[in-house]
């Protein structure tokens, strides 16, 4: 595999929402649910705090992750690969280096939110180490489909 894993620049931020856009707009579609245009106003910030990470491929990103530190914890966010790149392993290659990326912070855990029906994520979030702590609708109120939260402790 031939990926280079590095905190994302701002001014590849636009990149870093293309790619989101691209593995996402599935994802909400099947909660019944579009993109907004401004659905990833938050991206140059997270970026700045340095809490988003690609994968890069022949000059291209085409993995990001965004994560959120919590105490004794990272949040994963998101976590996209872009549709060309799917199948891969580039998202299990993505999770390791998140693993690096928590133990060199000294947290305990890493942490993640996903709907109740991806089952195929669900799978590989179990396959790499998470388990479902718990179930229950969003807090954002957007749909009403169950999410599951899952942890892996380090």
């Amino acid at each position: 595999m031939s990926f280079i894993f590095r905190n994302a620049q701002l001014s590849e931020g636009a990149d870093a929402d293309r790619v989101l856009r691209a593995a996402f707009t599935p994802y909400l579609a099947k909660l019944g649910r579009e993109i907004p245009a401004d659905y990833y106003k938050w991206l140059p910030a997270s970026i700045e705090r340095g809490d988003v990470f690609v994968a890069e491929k022949d000059g291209q990103i085409v993995g990001v992750a965004a994560t959120e530190r919590r105490e004794a914890e990272l949040f994963l966010d998101r976590l996209a690969v872009h549709p060309a790149q799917q199948g891969t392993g580039l998202g299990r290659w993505l999770l390791q280096q998140l693993d690096e990326v928590a133990l060199s912070r000294g947290d305990r855990a890493i942490s993640l939110v996903t709907a109740e029906m991806m089952y195929h994520l669900i799978r590989l979030y179990g396959s790499h180490g998470f388990a479902i702590v718990r179930r229950a609708l969003p807090d954002h109120g957007k749909d009403a489909h169950m999410r599951v939260h899952m942890v892996k402790p380090l």
